[in-house]
């Protein structure tokens, strides 16, 4: 009888491993299935996990800003990102962050909208995700920007390159507890948001 209760037990706990292997052996196919339909489609989605705050989820679009999104995506998977804070907000407006790190360089790249000579679909409105930069067309290198509000002004003149799907109310939250120091929306370095990690699932 033990020895039966044994061999039963032995098959349970071989059949619980073998349904193990073959959930992680799926997770992995779906991996590479989204990651296919990513570049079919040229949607790609990231995770942006913000301390105390949780998680604001975005996609990508590689057709309207291709230069745009291989870039942040590049950044993103070398984990630039994982620290950098969010240093600039305004209520009602947007959200930066991405700014450079103590000794680290990054290249300047192509700015994605119609007064640089490219036509770009998107539009700055609640949930776009886009592209600082400075006065020059082809100054932005990392720092990326959430609307938490409309401005049409920016259509044109950055690079717009994907939207929210999920957490936008992460971003509202962000923008409604900052205390910025000037009109610019300078936060305090100690109160600055911190960006943990942001991941690019696809």
């Amino acid at each position: 009888m033990k020895k039966s209760i044994w061999v039963l037990t032995l098959i349970l706990l071989l059949c619980a491993v073998c349904a193990c292997g073959k959930k992680d052996e799926e997770t992995e196919n779906d991996v590479s299935k989204r990651k296919t339909e990513a570049a079919a489609s040229g949607l790609h989605h990231a995770e942006i996990t913000v301390r105390d705050y949780g998680v604001i989820k975005v996609e990508l679009d590689e057709k309207a800003a291709p230069i745009t999104v291989a870039n942040f995506i590049r950044l993103a998977e070398s984990g630039f990102y994982d620290g950098s804070t969010f240093h600039r907000i305004i209520d009602g407006f947007m959200i930066q962050g991405g700014a450079l790190k103590d000794g680290k360089t990054v290249s300047m790249i192509k700015g994605e909208f119609a007064a640089n000579g490219v036509e770009n679909p998107l539009k700055h409105v609640v949930g776009t995700i886009s592209m600082a930069r400075a006065k020059a067309l082809d100054s932005a290198s990392s720092q990326f920007f959430i609307m938490v509000g409309d401005a049409p002004h920016l259509d044109g003149n950055y690079a717009a390159f994907g939207h929210v799907t999920e957490g936008i109310e992460i971003a509202m939250k962000i923008a409604k507890d900052a205390k910025p120091t000037d009109n610019n929306g300078t936060i305090p370095k100690d109160q600055q948001p911190v960006i943990e990690k942001i991941v690019i699932t696809d």
